[in-house]
This record gives C-alpha cells, structure tokens and sequence, in this order.
C-alpha cells in the first residue's frame, strides 16, 4: 500500500534508474529531503551522489544543465521544487527543453523528465501555491501530466520516463502523502513492478448521466466527494479525471458531454486564459449539438492566491462550490436540511 503520489513517483524512477545507468537524479533538496515533498525520496541512498545530485538554488542552472547531459545522450530526472519558481529557469523550459529537437532537424532529442509541486491548501501563499500547468500546456514540444492517484502517478511517470521528449510531472502536494502536510488521498494497492498508464488517456471515475464534472489532481478527489453528495439530490454526476492535458483525451470529454449534455469544469488554475478555456472550447466543438445549458467551470479567481486561510478557502474550488455548480447547471433543488 502507497500513501500518496510522492512515493509511487519516486517508486517508477527506482525501476527506471535500476534499468538506465544513464537516468541520473537533479534539483534541490533531491538527496536527504526527497525533493522536499518526497518525489526522491530513498534515491540517494540506493544510487549515491553521482547519480543523485544536490544543486545549488539556481533553477536555469540545473535546467540548463539537463538540456545539455540529454543532448549528450543522459535521461535527466528534474526537481523543479516549487512550480511557482517556473520563471527563474523560464528560457531553458520553453527556447531549449521543448524546442531543441524541433530546431536541430531531429538531431538532439531531450528525454526530460520534470517533477513539480504544485497547489495551495496549506497557507504557502502566493509563489508557493501556484498549479501554472497552463503555462507548460501552451507551448508546443512539452507533455503535460497531472496524475490524482497513486496507482497512475507511478504508471503515468514510468512513461514519462521513457519518452524521447520533455515531459512535466504535476504533483499537487495534498496527494503527496508526505507526513507533515495534510492529505486528501488516500493509501493504494499499487503493484510493486514496471508497469505504465498511456497518455492521452482519461478516466472516468464515475459514471453519471445528469452532467459532467472534468477535473484533474486534487480537484478529482473534491469532485468525486461533490458527486456523493450530488446523489443524494438525485443528480447523476460523471467524474472524468483528464490525467494527462498533453496529450489530451477530447474524445472522452465530448462522449460524455454529448450523452449528459451539461458540463461542469473544475479547476485549481487560474480562470482567465487557462486550462478551462481550452477545454470548453474542445467539448463544444464536438457536442455543441447536444449540450442542453452552457458549459460552466470552478476555477480559481484572477488573484494571488492568499495567505490568510479563510482568503485560500475562499478562492481554491471547495466540494460545497462544486455541488452548487452542477446544482444550478441541472436546475434540481437541493434537498432541505
């Protein structure tokens, strides 16, 4: 049993580096603390410092250093600690990491693997609580994967892993499991060998037949809980996890919208310019025929995210904000009490 992303994480880079003698480990706080959030975790002390490497504090440093050792023929593992530091090493993810292939006429691939914390709910505020996978998805030459289980974190990352080309690892950190900070997962069975989940693959995590409810990481787990208790107003909630933004499942999404003809997106991302706009704009191009309301989402306001926790609860999509979404998508009361 896992408790958590973190470990299936780092469980899927063990297997990979006990295969590849040229996967090596780098970032902040990698070795001791696990990449902070225990992404590594148990790393160092299996393969050593050679292979699992503590850099200084400087972000387009160690990126850049990943772009070159993948030119060269190495599969760096990268500890991007924090998601909200994406601007300091912003001109090696986006001019080299997802271009350098492209530019090279196919000459240099970059088999990169990223691992970022990201998501508030802890009082981190405002350049510690960012999720930006937006940010990531916009430019092409980048995968983009957002596992909300443990079972698909360890599969999801084992094909990351094994790509000839970049991919980011979102992991919010209220999935991690990691003592100390609160959990909104739970423990799985995940099994002890390789094993990979595909990309571009969604999941339905709940069947349902009144409206859709998209969503990814921890907004899963809020949207299954919201989908209880949704039932019991007699509304029949479908829960898809998108897993990866990345390559993206449309087929998925616009099957479901096309049989419920009401969608809900769920978002911890900002609104504007987001991961939602997408989205919509996806499934209403393959169900607009069908859809009986118009699409509507849950996202997080156009503001740094605060400090001051009653202001994080406020702004960071809640169960009761989704539940009154799909309540007024689906036009049924709420049952009194």
């Amino acid at each position: 049993m896992l408790r958590g992303i973190a470990p299936a994480i780092s469980e899927a880079i063990d297997q990979e580096m006990a295969e590849s003698p040229n996967t090596v480990v780098l970032g902040e706080d990698v070795t001791y603390w696990g990449a902070v959030f225990g992404f590594t975790a148990g790393l160092q002390e299996k393969y050593g410092r050679d292979r699992v490497i503590d850099t200084p504090i400087a972000e387009q440093t160690f990126m850049g250093l990943a772009v070159g050792a993948a030119a060269t023929g190495m599969r760096p593992v990268v500890s991007l600690m924090f998601v909200d530091f994406l601007g300091t090493c912003f001109d090696q993810i986006y001019n080299h990491l997802a271009k350098n292939h492209y530019m090279s006429g196919g000459q240099y691939r970059m088999p990169v693997t990223v691992v970022t914390a990201v998501g508030g709910g802890y009082g981190d505020a405002g350049q510690h609580s960012e999720l930006l996978y937006g940010l990531f998805a916009h430019v092409p030459g980048i995968k983009v994967v957002v596992p909300s289980t443990a079972y698909d974190a360890k599969g999801l990352t084992a094909t990351a892993l094994a790509d000839p080309n970049p991919v980011v690892v979102f992991g919010h950190k209220l999935l991690t499991g990691h003592p100390g900070m609160p959990f909104e997962g739970e423990e799985e069975d995940v099994p002890t060998d390789p094993y990979s989940v595909p990309f571009g693959l969604a999941a339905i995590r709940r069947a349902g037949i009144d409206v859709t409810i998209v969503a990814t990481a921890l907004m899963v787990r809020r949207s299954l809980e919201a989908a209880a208790r949704l039932a019991d107003d007699g509304i029949s909630a479908e829960v898809i996890d998108v897993r990866t933004l990345v390559p993206l499942d449309s087929a998925t999404l616009v099957a479901s919208a096309r049989k419920t003809g009401r969608v809900l997106l769920v978002d911890e991302d900002y609104a504007s310019f987001g991961t939602t706009g997408e989205l919509a704009f996806r499934i209403q191009a393959g169900a607009f025929d069908r859809l009986t309301a118009p699409i509507r989402r849950v996202a997080v306001p156009d503001v740094p995210m605060p400090y001051s926790e009653p202001l994080e609860r406020a702004v960071i999509p809640s169960v009761a904000q989704i539940v009154d979404e799909a309540r007024a998508l689906t036009g049924v009361p709420a049952t009194a009490g």
